[in-house]
């Protein structure tokens, strides 16, 4: 199980799940399921695939299904046998609160089922009457559009697979034969909400499963004064326990884990060829070529340092990554638009400070400067009256 990608171990869990809904299993299967669904919970909060400002608008078709995880988790475990019933009622209802929460953060609940389960009044049966009604009639709606997605795809794979006998596919029409995107994004929506519908149902059905078997225990302690502080003692424990176990399992929704950074790398675990825990391994390091001694050793000669360039590449070899790169690249980037920020300020406030500083002898020197310009500006009017223009070429022209 460690060895398999995401993928697979969704695909797996999927199957364990199915076989428990349809029929009951044994309890080794069961146990299977919620270790393979505790895994790909594992996996998924790891490489990060939501985050708490995505909508199901920004969430890709291959990531959608992985949305369902905590409910088949929850649903799981609500079929696994225990003497203390109570616990495992309550580990469910907290899986099953953590996936409505979170379709509640994606945007993937109807207003309706918020609205009137936010209600509480007189009228609370019958509200409680509508929503159950209003949620039967979505449950209906979403299996038949479920059932009509796996018609329509079963007759486009048989019309398909005659036309292939028929006619030879030529080369790229394969891709738009199978071009169903929009629809497996639709059906795994549909999906989503089937699920919301039934762990709606489910969540209620074991809040009063848990009321009832907490009556019950609570009239046997007091049949039994003797057992009675040691019991209590034992159920406050359980229920601190159970408290920061749920505050632990909601902080990975609201403090997502670290990011991976190399889209190669998720992709490389996502697809199986490498694990999680190798993240602070896959910085890119560049290639040696050589004697492994030689180039691992200090080369104080000529004849080492000639040795070591045997087998040398004809091209320079990176010396960084694309995400390094990209990061320095950003800081010089910075640092110039400080800069260039700090110039703009400069140029555009140094006129200003200037006319401030002026004392009374500049503005003496300044007039000073302003009447030898008038007094420059009439003599050359006075020379320009007594000298027309062209005066003194009279005798070169021909008629002068």
């Amino acid at each position: 199980m460690d060895e398999l990608p995401l993928p697979a171990l969704f695909e797996q869990a999927q199957k364990i799940h199915q076989t428990a809904t349809e029929s009951g299993c044994d309890q080794d299967v069961v146990r299977k399921g919620c270790q393979v669904l505790e895994k790909c919970e594992d996996m998924i909060s790891k490489l990060g695939l939501f985050s708490a400002n995505e909508t199901k608008e920004d969430i890709s078709t291959t990531n959608l299904k992985y949305i369902l995880v905590p409910y088949y988790l929850g649903e799981m475990i609500e079929k696994i046998a225990q003497d203390d019933r109570i616990q495992i009622l309550k580990a469910s209802q907290a899986k099953l609160k953590e996936f409505l929460s979170f379709c509640e953060a994606m945007e993937l609940i109807p207003k309706d089922e918020l609205e009137t389960s936010a209600q509480a009044g007189p009228n609370a049966f019958v509200d409680q009457r509508a929503r159950k009604i209003a949620r039967f009639k979505r449950q209906r709606a979403a299996e038949s559009k479920l059932l009509e997605i796996m018609e329509r795809k079963e007759r486009r794979g048989r019309s398909t697979r005659a036309a292939a006998l028929s006619t030879p596919v030529e080369a790229g029409e394969e891709e738009l034969l199978d071009d169903d995107g929009e629809e497996e994004r639709e059906a795994w929506l549909t999906t989503i909400s089937l699920a919301i519908c039934k762990a709606c149902d489910l969540l209620e059905m074991l809040k009063k499963e848990e009321e009832m078997l907490s009556a019950v225990k609570e009239r046997q302690l007091k049949e039994g004064e003797k057992e009675f502080s040691q019991a209590v003692l034992d159920e406050r424990t359980k229920k601190a326990e159970a408290w920061h176990r749920d505050a632990a399992v909601r902080a990975l929704y609201t403090k997502p884990a670290q990011p991976i950074t190399c889209a190669t790398f998720a992709q490389d675990v996502l697809e199986g060829r490498a694990q999680v825990s190798q993240a602070h391994e896959h910085k890119h390091q560049p290639m040696i070529f050589g004697p492994a001694s030689l180039v691992a050793g200090g080369r104080t000669g000529e004849r080492e340092r000639m040795a070591a360039q045997v087998f040398q590449p004809h091209h320079r070899m990176p010396t960084m990554s694309i995400e390094e790169a990209g990061l320095k690249e950003m800081e010089i980037m910075n640092k110039w638009q400080e800069r260039n920020i700090k110039l703009m300020e400069e140029a555009n406030s140094a006129w200003h400070k200037d006319n401030k500083k002026m004392g009374p002898s500049e503005e003496d020197d300044e007039d000073e400067d302003d009447d030898a310009a008038v007094e420059k500006a009439r003599r050359w009017d006075d020379w320009k009256d007594d000298n027309p223009r062209g005066a003194g070429n009279k005798k070169l022209t021909p008629c002068g």
